[in-house]
């Protein structure tokens, strides 16, 4: 591996703020200081799309940040899900759906590495579905809960969306490993 792959460039650092920012949105939800949250997770969501952008359009993608762009997504929203399932804010089957498929990619990503001594994670469109999905509700209950608004409506169905499309992205990869 050459240096150039491993180099922290703006858009690792920025995915490395989202991660380091981890903490302190849980923090903040446990504490129910639900603006600074809302306003901390909407400034991440941000810096996702800020990190890929930049990546791209400058050609500054490194294998450094194929890891750590999406190991913060996924710790961003595993924590917050778990967070907001404890404060009561989201329902238990969405939290336990998401962090199911999570640990379900994260594993088989494992196993598939230690049997065949070679990965490379194709990211499937539905995934990327799911992951904006639940970016969405997530920031919209947090901004329902800072801003007292509720649309109970809005929430069920958001989490009707996030439980089938992380089932079928779940399922999906479940698939691709199994060739």
């Amino acid at each position: 591996m050459d240096q150039k792959n491993v180099r922290l460039n703006i858009p690792n650092v920025i995915s490395f703020g989202r991660l380091l920012s981890v903490p302190l949105a849980v923090w903040l939800i446990l504490n129910q200081f639900h603006v600074a949250a809302f306003w901390l997770f909407v400034a991440a969501c941000v810096s996702d799309a800020a990190d890929g952008y930049i990546a791209k359009t400058y050609g500054l993608k490194t294998e450094l940040g194929g890891f750590l762009d999406p190991i913060a997504d996924k710790a961003l929203l595993i924590c917050v899900y778990v967070t907001l399932g404890q404060a009561g804010l989201i329902s238990t089957w969405v939290v336990i759906l998401v962090v199911f498929r999570d640990g379900l990619i994260v594993c088989g990503a494992i196993l598939y590495h230690l049997l065949y001594q070679n990965i490379t994670v194709q990211i499937q469109l539905i995934s990327k579905i799911n992951t904006a999905f639940q970016f969405i509700l997530a920031a919209l209950i947090l901004g329902m809960a800072a801003f007292s608004l509720f649309d109970h409506f809005v929430i069920i169905l958001l989490e009707y969306l996030v439980g089938g499309t992380t089932i079928v992205s779940g399922a999906s990869y479940v698939i691709m490993w199994g060739r």
